[in-house]
């Protein structure tokens, strides 16, 4: 390993910010340093928990992730937040920047906010955000907190990276919450409904209480908020802190690195099929096209054919 990724590690371990935001502009952008990097901070993960936020534009995430974080900080955690947002069509880069709505933490050096873009992958996170976690971890962050791009239902992916997810839904969904059975309410171990001084706030929780009774495979505690002005956030950090707690005792923890590995192997794949310059890909279609192999069969020999690459 070079001196240069010697000295990064070192810098990382030894708490300086400019350490650690090299290293996540490092394996966000997947440089050829990556692999080097994730190596040698693997013995130091496992420490930071991971919270995720979610849930429709319009419901007040951001806002809320900035109170959150004022309740972690009055508690004395040191905090990571990863902002998912929309790609720019020119740069690629995250539209929303630096999270105008977290300013307020900023100045704060055990604060270390960092927006990363989607580019457009569809579960509503960057495909390097769980790499970018790996490193505040590492850094020695207490809690990270992933707020994801706000697509909506297909945000599941949140699931294989976060060990407690929060879904964080607006008054008024009405007929919306029958609509979305499957997907982000399953994902749950939270539901919040945001600007609960809105008058239609009551009613939209009892349904999601109702959602949630005796159609879900666990009960989903669903609480009210105001984000605004910091009501409820307290109560939230708290039922946050107990999950996560259990999340721990039960192992799900240790879930992601496993999960993670499917993730990775798969696009491995994907990236191999998509290589029009692999002639042994090309007869394998050729046999496939002529009927002398099955596409079981096929599949076994592009695997046989990356695990030789």
């Amino acid at each position: 390993m070079s001196k240069s990724i010697d000295d990064l590690i070192i810098g990382l371990r030894a708490g300086n910010r400019a350490s650690l935001a090299r290293a996540i502009t490092i394996v966000e952008n997947n440089g050829p340093q990556t692999g080097a990097i994730l190596k040698q901070i693997g013995p130091s993960l496992g420490s930071a928990i991971v919270i995720g936020f979610t849930g429709a534009p319009g419901a007040g995430k951001s806002t809320l992730v900035g109170a959150y974080v004022r309740v972690l900080r009055a508690r004395g955690k040191t905090v990571g937040v990863i902002a998912v947002d929309p790609s720019s069509p020119l740069s690629g880069g995250a539209v929303l920047g630096d999270r105008i709505r977290m300013s307020e933490h900023s100045s704060d050096d055990d604060v270390f906010i960092r927006s990363l873009a989607s580019r457009g992958h569809l579960g509503g996170l960057s495909r390097s955000a769980s790499h970018v976690i790996d490193v505040m971890d590492a850094f020695g962050k207490d809690i990270i907190v992933l707020e994801t791009v706000g697509a909506g239902q297909s945000e599941v992916e949140v699931a294989d990276i976060a060990d407690v997810k929060v879904v964080v839904c607006a008054p008024g969904l009405g007929d919306d919450v029958q609509a979305i059975k499957a997907g982000i309410l399953e994902i749950a171990d939270i539901l919040v409904v945001n600007k609960a001084d809105n008058p239609l706030a009551e009613r939209t929780a009892k349904q999601l209480e109702s959602r949630t009774m005796g159609n879900m495979a666990k009960t989903v505690p669903v609480l009210k908020t105001i984000a605004l002005k910091g009501e409820g956030v307290d109560t939230l950090a708290e039922k946050i802190e107990t999950l996560a707690l259990l999340a721990n005792t039960s192992g799900k923890a240790k879930e992601r690195p496993r999960k993670l590995l499917k993730t990775t192997t798969l696009e491995y794949l994907a990236t191999r099929l998509d290589d029009p310059d692999n002639q042994s890909l090309d007869k394998i279609s050729e046999k496939l096209i002529r009927g002398e192999i099955s596409f079981e069969e096929a599949a076994i020999s592009v695997l046989a054919l990356a695990s030789r690459s």
